[in-house]
């Protein structure tokens, strides 16, 4: 129980601090209006991430205070970070009278100072909260969102600069290009270190799960560095790049997310079936859990039963039979948590009174 409050408290001790410090930054460098506007035009690529990152968190769903916090972390503390670090290379290149310091700030600081950043602040959710971490599904989720909040800020800073020094026209300009053509620029890099903290948590080796989480982190300020080389080229050396590889591997990505949604419901079926065999489920009821298509048809029948009371026991036996099947994935690789066999049992629990709850309720 402390240790949960000293987290806690922690946690909002920084949040606060680096929001006041990033509305210290917004206010020194754009005026009010200004800043509205580009605030809420910073919102508009969101509308867009945030829902494509949920989609494929369907089957076993975050808890939503952990998706905020890793929002947060990414629009706050990483943001704050990043500006302070960048800017104090920026000066120490300045000082040492670098050739093209700015140039090198953007390809060569930048990508490892925001990563890193970005990257803590999934490994301190996997630290924190191992048993919400099952995978590279997890790892994505909670990078992109932790990239969204991140883009969302530096999306405030570079609109309303733009706006300042060229107008409407540098307003639109930059829009385009952080907003429309490259809204998945910084979650797609931070989704590799998800990746390599996915692979991670289900490895046994750990050789494997260093490699995972550093090769994660390479390719991340790799592929960022790469962004913004391109972004300093020119309009033709931006398209360039923009049309031969990064549309390419946005395409790329999202096929693994769709075969990644996919393949997680495989495995429901395939580790829920065990428990079939036992008796603690049935085998059309894992049939159901295993596509999203007929998980949608039980809620609404269970709704049609017995009203939203039903539906909510249906939504939290799905869950909980998610969660039963991704912790059974964990027992039978050996990288299961040391509760494991004690939270195995309470799922099995709770699966049973939320089918009760469901079944039981009279037809209205």
């Amino acid at each position: 129980m402390l240790r949960r409050i000293l987290t806690v408290g922690v946690a909002t001790a920084l949040l606060l601090g680096s929001l006041l410090i990033l509305l210290g930054i917004i206010g020194g460098q754009l005026e009010t209006r200004v800043a509205v506007l580009a605030g809420l035009m910073a919102i508009i690529p969101l509308v867009i991430i945030v829902p494509t990152y949920l989609w494929l968190d369907r089957y076993e769903a975050e808890p939503v205070r952990y998706l905020v916090s890793a929002f947060l972390w990414g629009a706050l503390i990483a943001v704050v970070g990043a500006f302070w670090l960048n800017t104090l290379g920026l000066v120490l290149l300045v000082d040492a009278n670098w050739v093209d310091p700015f140039a090198t700030g953007a390809v060569y600081l930048a990508p490892v100072t925001e990563e890193t950043l970005k990257g803590i602040g999934i490994f301190l959710i996997y630290l924190l909260r191992r048993h919400e971490f099952d995978g590279i599904i997890d790892g994505i989720v909670y990078a992109g969102l932790i990239g969204a909040g991140f883009a969302f800020s530096e999306n405030i800073l570079y609109l309303g600069q733009a706006y300042t020094e060229m107008g409407n026209e540098g307003l639109t300009a930059t829009f385009i290009v952080r907003g429309l053509m490259g809204p998945f620029g910084h979650p797609l890099f931070t989704s590799l270190i998800g990746i390599g903290i996915g692979i991670a948590v289900s490895s046994r080796s750990t050789v494997v799960r260093s490699l995972a989480i550093l090769g994660g982190w390479a390719c991340a300020v790799l592929l960022h560095g790469a962004w913004n080389l391109s972004a300093i080229a020119g309009i033709e050396g931006f398209l360039s790049a923009y049309i031969t590889y990064q549309v390419p591997l946005f395409i790329g990505f999202i096929g693994f997310l769709v075969w990644l949604r996919r393949r997680e419901g495989r495995l429901i079926g395939q580790h829920l079936s065990p428990y079939a065999d036992a008796g603690w489920l049935t085998h059309p009821e894992v049939g159901m859990l295993s596509h999203l298509g007929t998980r949608r048809a039980a809620r609404a029948w269970a709704r049609r039963r017995g009203g939203l009371a039903a539906q909510r026991s249906m939504d939290a036996f799905q869950d909980s039979a998610s969660d039963l099947a991704l912790l059974r994935a964990r027992l039978v690789h050996g990288t299961a948590e040391r509760d494991a066999a004690r939270r195995e049992m309470v799922l099995l629990e709770a699966i049973t009174a939320h089918r009760k709850d469901f079944i039981g309720t009279p037809v209205l």
